[in-house]
């Protein structure tokens, strides 16, 4: 059916529907395997990884994949499959980092400390405002494969920048440079104006930066296919 599909881009659609099916059958899959602050008394450190292949319903996995389907195996061919799987799980990392780094000034502007919890901070010295974001962070879990996603669009439009992309929704084809540029600022402007979003918009804009970073490491020249 996909005879362009490529090894790493056929294992990991593998896992991503293993995972969603299993966590739809065992309900504390979530607590165990999504991604929670490293203050909250839920988190573990494999989470870091096995939260890019969490998914919060079947809306948020099918887009995910389909990106990953359509766009991933040019990256693989491009990158070889090492280096391809290297380069999802670094900028799946990467979108956890920032979310959790940007989750810590918050909590350090806020009470004084990135690890309330852990610190043993006063909870009764504390606003209800104050004690409501400290449980909003640590009891929130980030899921998703969207950082490694964004990573995968950004590179995509890094190394095929004039490749026009036929959208359903929009009659006329848009080169991959403006229509993902266009995508990625929307995400930062999303992140600076709704912070209190359920969608982990920052953690987008992770996945993308640490693409950037890591294409720039290798020596990857930029629109050069």
């Amino acid at each position: 059916m996909f005879p362009n599909l490529s090894p790493v881009v056929k294992n990991l659609l593998i896992i991503n529907i293993i995972f969603f099916i299993g966590s739809s059958l065992v309900s504390q899959s979530y607590e165990y395997l999504a991604a929670f602050y490293p203050d909250s008394p839920y988190f573990k450190v494999w989470q870091i990884i096995t939260y890019m292949f969490m998914h919060g319903g079947f809306t948020h996995i099918f887009f995910n994949m389909f990106s990953l389907l359509m766009f991933g195996p040019m990256i693989e061919q491009v990158l070889g499959s090492k280096r391809f799987l290297n380069f999802y799980l670094f900028t799946g990392l990467g979108a956890l980092v920032l979310q959790y780094g940007i989750q810590a000034i918050e909590l350090y502007q806020l009470v004084g400390t990135s690890f309330p919890v852990r610190q043993g901070i006063d909870m009764n010295a504390l606003s209800f405002e104050q004690i409501a974001f400290i449980k909003e962070i640590n009891y929130t879990p980030l899921v998703g494969a969207s950082g490694a996603i964004y990573g995968i669009l950004l590179a995509f439009a890094y190394l095929f920048p004039n490749i026009p992309l036929q959208l359903i929704f929009i009659p006329i084809p848009i080169k991959a440079k403006y229509f993902i540029g266009g995508l990625i600022v929307i995400e930062i402007y999303l992140s600076l104006s709704r912070p209190g979003d359920s969608v982990a918009h920052l953690a987008h804009v992770g996945g993308a930066l640490f693409a950037f970073i890591l294409l720039k490491m290798w020596g990857i020249r930029k629109g050069i296919y």
